[in-house]
């Protein structure tokens, strides 16, 4: 027997069998059974709390991530995760950029808050470089417009050209993606984001793409002669093609908006010498070139602005994501100055609380600054290249790559069948999902891997790696997709 005092002092007796013993206690968590009961309990909260009509839940098993650095993401467990997606090409200067980051720190404790009915010097700077940079690639004359979301300045756009040509209809690419605004669902083809929203009175015209790997013509492109460009000509032919009327010389389209690459659509390239065709078509028809840049801008495909690999000069270009590195909303558009002079988009054509926000501008302004230091229009193209030639090796190795292919730092890979030609969603669903599981094995390494998947028939891993990301890391990247692609196709 053992001998107890109760809480007064009395002596109690109890038999040391009934008494708690160090085996009978629940074992302590470890660290990584403490995290996952934490984020387990999180999720729940999130089922509970959330809308998963902004945060998606593509990912069979949601993660949590702590901390980014570079071209990496790490998880609650510290496990590293190789991007190869960079937040749909927002984060072109890597994940927690020091210069990036100290110009938005010195901006909160100068001046972080500002109406934008207001000027402050770091907008006017900013707004200089990009005229600036938008005079050296296409000598031409014009101004920029802030705003917050990318959506926000394709509406600003659709505003733009209606004030100028009354006109509320217009043109856009098959697989075109321009944001989920009323107005910019309003020419982004994808119907779903459109279905539940009533009547879109305005829905753009959508024409296909030059989508050469699966032409829509069943053409060949070292044969087709632009086979693509003439069918849009071919719809101003006469009256009976439906968009032109001959007697008054009139169309009624107010403006073309383009993707040079296109961005979910699958990071598709035009064959040289269509954007050239086709400007030339809208332009004898009055019919505006608004170039849609907000995933391409900002040297993506090697050059700051995707349209100068062209050639051709539009009329409006949209941007925003990668011009503050992800860190804060900042959009905008640039126009001719006979579209956005002040007689012409006067105050108040169109506003945004957080437009032109001094944070935002701040980090924008550092932005172009790194990119004048650097030589990003040489270092891009070469590791692009390098990082191209690591996908056709792979397709070497596997037949269900059926297609490469980039510009720059924007990269495809289109996934298929074993015969390389029919789309394999379920292979790159796969490869998605099994990168997130984050036990990778490479190279005596164990990681994840950051993909996105886009293209007409969601099987197109699309590839945004940092502009900063190293040639051992794209070597890194070769080997975790070759693992990756190998482990799933498995079963299949």
């Amino acid at each position: 027997m053992t001998t107890q005092l109760n809480p007064k002092g009395a002596q109690n007796t109890a038999c040391s069998a009934c008494l708690p013993t160090a085996a009978s206690q629940p074992a302590p968590l470890t660290p990584a059974e403490e995290i996952a009961r934490d984020e387990q309990a999180l999720l729940k909260i999130e089922s509970e709390v959330c809308s998963w009509g902004d945060t998606v839940h593509y990912a069979e098993k949601p993660l949590f991530f702590q901390r980014c650095e570079g071209s990496y993401l790490y998880d609650s467990y510290g496990r590293s995760f190789l991007d190869l997606q960079m937040w749909y090409s927002a984060v072109n200067l890597g994940y927690a950029n020091k210069r990036i980051n100290d110009a938005l720190k010195k901006q909160i404790d100068t001046l972080p808050q500002l109406a934008c009915q207001y000027l402050h010097k770091e907008k006017v700077a900013l707004a200089q470089k990009l005229v600036a940079s938008i005079q050296r690639g296409f000598k031409a004359k014009g101004r920029v417009h802030f705003n917050v979301g990318g959506a926000q300045a394709v509406e600003d756009a659709l505003k733009l050209v209606r004030k100028h040509t009354g006109k509320s209809r217009m043109l856009a690419f098959e697989g075109g993606y321009h944001g989920r605004t009323l107005g910019a669902s309003a020419i982004t083809s994808s119907y779903r984001y459109r279905e539940h929203y009533g009547e879109f009175g305005d829905r753009a015209e959508f024409i296909p793409f030059p989508y050469c790997f699966r032409c829509p013509y069943g053409k060949q492109v070292d044969s087709c002669n632009l086979f693509c460009a003439d069918q849009v000509a071919r719809k101003f032919e006469h009256e009976y093609t439906g968009w032109w009327n001959p007697k008054t010389n009139k169309s009624e389209f107010g403006a073309f908006f383009v993707e040079v690459l296109q961005g979910t659509g699958g990071y598709m390239s035009a064959p040289q010498g269509y954007f050239e065709k086709l400007s030339s078509v809208l332009s004898e028809r009055g019919i505006l070139m608004i170039d849609d840049e907000i995933q391409m801008g900002f040297y993506r495909t090697g050059k700051l602005w995707a349209m100068e690999h062209t050639g051709v000069c539009p009329d409006v270009i949209v941007f925003g994501k990668a011009l503050t590195n992800g860190l804060n909303p900042l959009s905008g558009i640039w126009a001719r100055e006979e579209l956005i002079s002040p007689d012409k988009f006067g105050p108040g054509s169109t506003h945004s609380t957080f437009s032109s926000n001094s944070l935002g501008t701040a980090t924008g302004l550092e932005v172009m600054r790194v990119f004048e230091e650097g030589s990003y229009d040489k270092i891009v193209p070469e590791k692009g290249k390098y990082f191209l030639a690591l996908l056709k090796d792979l397709q070497g190795k596997h037949p269900e790559i059926g297609d490469v292919d980039g510009l720059g730092l924007a990269l495809r890979m289109e996934m298929c069948e074993a015969d390389g030609y029919t789309p394999s969603r379920r292979l790159a669903d796969r490869m998605f999902q099994r990168g997130l599981e984050g036990n990778l094995n490479v190279n005596g390494q164990t990681m994840g891997l950051v993909l996105d998947i886009g293209g007409y028939n969601k099987n197109v891993v699309t590839l945004a790696p940092s502009l900063e990301i190293t040639y051992q890391e794209m070597d890194l990247a070769h080997d975790l997709l070759d693992l990756l692609i190998s482990e799933s196709k498995k079963g299949m």
